[in-house]
């Protein structure tokens, strides 16, 4: 995933724009009332997450509304699905002071007494 994309959607105030976007389309007017930004804070965010690759404009008359790619959502939803369905593997090595070898017991695990003495 890009950094980009992480950096663009978990901005609190970004994420904000794309709950409200989930919707439908607004305006940067809209955007601005619905979320108590100013118009120009609005557009500097909606650049960043245009840049993402998350939004899309589309011109009606004077205006442009925005709304959510949801081939890119999906794409994010993905791999994020992807990350939390990897199968975890036991720690392979005498890592000191690793939760999981002290507390689990795993074969890597090497107890204080045990453990060479750097002099």
């Amino acid at each position: 995933m890009d950094e980009k994309i992480l950096k663009a959607m978990f901005e609190p105030k970004r994420f904000l724009l794309l709950r409200l976007m989930a919707e439908r389309t607004y305006c940067v007017r809209a955007l601005a009332l619905k979320s108590y930004l100013s118009e120009p804070a609005v557009s500097q965010h909606l650049k960043v997450l245009r840049e993402a690759g998350l939004v899309y404009g589309v011109k009606k008359g004077y205006y442009t509304h925005y709304g959510l790619d949801t081939q890119a959502f999906n794409a994010v939803i993905e791999e994020l699905i992807e990350i939390r369905d990897t199968k975890r593997k036991p720690c392979d090595g005498p890592f000191y002071g690793c939760a999981e070898s002290e507390y689990l017991r795993c074969k890597s695990y090497v107890a204080p007494e045990n453990r060479e003495k750097n002099n």
